[in-house]
């Protein structure tokens, strides 16, 4: 049985003439490989070692179903034995307040090291309830609250009582500037007051750390040498936006004064805002989905961060 399988791998392999014309004689079988005057003991060693390689190939072509051979074609690879499930990414764990190593560039793109951040600011457990917390005081606080209404004494008119106390069958009244009057007073209607409340400044700084950690987390957060352009035009600075990914809201901040040129250069770009450092907050972080720092804007929110809360009042 063995030697008939070999016999027809062989027939198979054109290549393998001698050992093809070995099989074929009439006493073909094993015992004729060993024979001294058989036309196979004149192949010499490495030919029969070339020939058993063969042969292996060849069994292995015929019996395998795919090939991993380099460079073989991908298009020949079965597609049922691909995996169509996405390969796991490893992603670190988010609020463990470890130091993170982020990359730092600049506006060209080019590589300028990488920096440490401060594990106990960019990466804090991320709560929802904190941050609702603190958006509710600033959007409060920020309310102008010049809502006003004209009570009976400020409306315009006349102070005369409109007719008799009796006598004329109708409701008794004494002046046309009431509530119940077409153009008259509001009855408990808003005025001009602060619509600001307290929030604690642990509950504030938690925030804004959280909101951090957030941007971090989401890879949101890029890091620059410094906010130096090369020129004051709007299309240099288009070009770098765009290769921004999933990009469509940008906020700029830097440790001190923002640099004039990246001003005028960002300054017709409704979706491009600047902030020093002093300046930046929770609010504004979530209305942008990018936030591009400088080394110095970094060290200085992380320094304030890091500065004690005063729990003694301001002198009046």
């Amino acid at each position: 049985m063995s030697a008939l399988i070999s016999k027809r791998l062989l027939r198979s392999y054109g290549s393998l003439h001698p050992l093809r014309r070995c099989f074929d004689s009439p006493n073909a079988g094993f015992g004729s490989l060993h024979k001294p005057n058989d036309i196979c003991s004149r192949l010499s060693g490495e030919s029969v070692i070339s020939a058993q390689r063969l042969l292996t190939g060849s069994m292995m072509q015929r019996f395998c179903t795919s090939s991993f051979a380099p460079g073989h074609d991908e298009d020949a690879f079965p597609s049922d034995l691909l995996s169509k499930k996405p390969l796991a990414k490893s992603e670190r764990d988010v609020g463990l307040c470890q130091d993170l190593l982020i990359p730092v560039t600049n506006f060209r793109n080019e590589d300028k090291g990488y920096m440490v951040l401060a594990g106990d600011v960019f990466d804090l457990p991320i709560r929802k309830d904190i941050v609702h917390r603190v958006v509710l005081w600033q959007r409060a606080k920020r309310q102008q609250g010049t809502h006003s209404t004209k009570t009976i004494s400020e409306v315009s008119g006349t102070g005369r009582k409109p007719w008799n106390q009796k006598g004329t069958g109708r409701a008794r009244h004494g002046s046309l500037r009431g509530p119940q009057f077409r153009g008259g007073a509001i009855m408990h209607g808003p005025k001009p007051r602060s619509h600001a409340f307290k929030l604690n400044k642990k509950v504030r700084r938690l925030g804004l750390k959280i909101a951090l950690s957030n941007r971090a987390a989401e890879g949101k957060l890029i890091v620059l040498e410094d906010l130096e352009v090369p020129t004051h035009k709007t299309k240099n600075f288009l070009n770098y936006f765009n290769q921004l990914e999933d990009t469509k809201k940008l906020l700029i901040v830097d440790g001190g004064p923002i640099n004039e040129k990246l001003k005028l250069a960002t300054q017709n770009l409704h979706y491009v805002n600047l902030l020093p450092s002093i300046g930046l907050n929770v609010y504004s972080i979530l209305l942008h989905d990018t936030l591009v720092m400088s080394k110095d804007a970094v060290n200085r929110i992380v320094e304030r961060m890091h500065t004690p809360i005063s729990t003694k009042s301001k002198p009046q």
